[in-house]
């Protein structure tokens, strides 16, 4: 069976998925026959994850740089060493793709993991104005209208850059935050001040995105969704409802696929 290798390549973990090219039209996005993920240095052990899974077509997202594109395609030539070649399609950020109009004032300069979640997240969500909060190394917050323009977006340090900042010991950040109480914003210990105040400042961006984007919509209800590995930490502390969704740029890799459009 034919298979599509989808890569997510962000600024700390590799994440991946595979999925049969019969039928991807029909199938729901987020459905995968297999997926994972490792960080950095782990790469290489992704060969063995995917060597003689049939792959033939991969579609990745990078945003760790020239090396890491380089590794991944090493590692994609042999798992399917022995095979004909499986050259990788990169995917970029464009003007309009799978249903969302990038109206960045230069749309190639959008992170491409950013378009391809704002890409994952319309396809989800047709019809809906969006806030899409990724809270990852950095924290992105981004507006997508309910017909699919993507208008632009907060970028600021995520959790872990904000604590470290300050100079602390980052290493117990999951620990104190989740012991914060989100009606307790006043600490009484130094660590624990920290962390509430890098909470506060995350889901502050993110509660004034979707202010901002409801009011654009004229009032009309803005769905939030939160993704990243630092949004469970963050969730608790916002005042505004938020849908939880991970691996939203696979998902957008997904639906540019199954839309069958160059990348």
């Amino acid at each position: 069976m034919s298979m599509l290798l989808l890569i997510d390549a962000g600024n700390t973990r590799v994440k991946w998925a595979l999925l049969p090219l019969a039928g991807m039209a029909e199938r729901p996005l987020g459905d995968w026959s297999s997926s994972g993920h490792a960080l950095h240095a782990e790469v290489p052990s992704l060969v063995q994850a995917w060597r003689g899974r049939g792959i033939s077509r991969v579609l990745a997202s990078n945003v760790a740089g020239a090396a890491m594109r380089e590794r991944l395609q090493a590692a994609v030539d042999e798992a399917n060493k022995g095979g004909p070649p499986t050259p990788v399609a990169w995917f970029s950020s464009r003007a309009r793709l799978a249903g969302v109009v990038n109206r960045y004032r230069n749309p190639a300069q959008l992170g491409c993991d950013r378009f391809a979640s704002a890409i994952g997240a319309h396809a989800l969500y047709p019809d809906e104005p969006l806030v899409v909060a990724t809270c990852g190394t950095a924290t992105t917050v981004d507006a997508v209208t309910a017909d699919g323009a993507f208008l632009g977006g907060m970028i600021l340090p995520g959790l872990g850059l904000m604590a470290s900042s300050l100079a602390r010991n980052t290493a117990q950040l999951p620990e104190v935050a989740e012991h914060l109480a989100d009606d307790q914003p006043f600490a009484d210990h130094t660590d624990a001040a920290i962390v509430s105040g890098c909470l506060a400042a995350q889901a502050g961006a993110i509660e004034r995105g979707v202010k901002a984007h409801q009011q654009m919509a004229g009032g009309r209800p803005v769905r939030c969704l939160l993704s990243g590995g630092a949004a469970t930490l963050i969730q608790p502390h916002l005042a505004v409802p938020a849908t939880r969704v991970d691996n939203l740029v696979l998902i957008g890799l997904q639906a540019v696929a199954r839309d069958d459009k160059p990348c």
